[in-house]
């Protein structure tokens, strides 16, 4: 750990932090794959565990012992600011003890990452990285194997979303699947019923398809708008429905995915 005191927030040694976005901070060339920040100590400390490398840190002065015990071994520029420099570079008051550039690890097969799950969570065109997070976080809570994000789902590793998630990303094994036509039978392939949550006439409830549930399932949830897009609602094996109550027709994304998760795995 190298320690850096920076005073000027014009610094070149600032300019992963540098009010960059999170789609900025993937296209960059160098290094390569792209880079994500991830924000709290805690959340840097469970991408260390996941075996995530940090490129940088930036922190304050108050801060840094506890960063000394948790990047002791690490080779790693620690970037020490004043409170003023701080916003001024990343544009918002740090509040959670430090910031650390990582570098974005490579994207694993779906094969590879469902190989031993009976219970996976698919995400569908979730746009809203809060949503995207928290679905994490029931994730790693109540008991999914792995998550699948389609191609136009939100980023797991958007600094919103891996905060919301409190950096269950890192803990929760998953990846991107291809269109539906290919992730389909990719997915049946290995053995895995796909169960769309939706509003239809022909759902079944919940609790009944929990109480006879397969046992290699896919939970597909869709975005926070629409729902379920027409296509994923036409490869599914069944469509499954949460009941509600009070005039209420549906939940968040996120809380329906708990719920569902919940159900299943009791």
């Amino acid at each position: 750990m190298q320690i850096e005191h920076v005073t000027d927030h014009r610094d070149a040694r600032l300019d992963d932090y540098r009010s960059l976005t999170d789609t900025a901070l993937r296209r960059v060339r160098e290094p390569e794959g792209g880079l994500y920040i991830a924000e709290s100590l805690k959340v840097i400390e469970r991408a260390l565990d996941a075996g995530h490398r940090p490129r940088s840190v930036l922190t304050q002065a108050k801060w840094l012992d506890a960063l000394t015990n948790l990047l002791a071994d690490a080779d790693v520029p620690v970037y020490v600011l004043p409170d003023e420099v701080v916003e001024q570079v990343t544009g918002f008051a740090v509040h959670r003890g430090a910031l650390a550039s990582m570098h974005r690890p490579e994207v694993a097969p779906v094969a590879e990452v469902v190989r031993d799950a009976k219970l996976v969570l698919v995400l569908e065109d979730v746009a809203d990285p809060t949503n995207v997070g928290a679905a994490f976080r029931a994730a790693a809570g109540l008991g999914a194997d792995a998550v699948l994000v389609t191609p136009r789902c939100g980023d797991p590793l958007y600094r919103r979303s891996v905060r919301v998630s409190m950096g269950t990303v890192f803990q929760v094994p998953w990846t991107r699947i291809g269109e539906w036509t290919d992730a389909t039978a990719e997915l049946h392939g290995m053995g895995f019923e796909l169960a769309a949550l939706a509003l239809r006439e022909d759902a079944v409830p919940l609790d009944d398809y929990a109480a006879a549930r397969p046992d290699r399932v896919a939970l597909v949830m869709g975005t926070e708008g629409d729902g379920l897009s027409a296509r994923a609602l036409h490869v599914a094996d069944r469509v499954v429905t949460i009941p509600m109550a009070g005039g209420v027709d549906s939940l968040n994304v996120a809380s329906a995915a708990a719920v569902a998760l919940w159900a299943m795995t009791r």
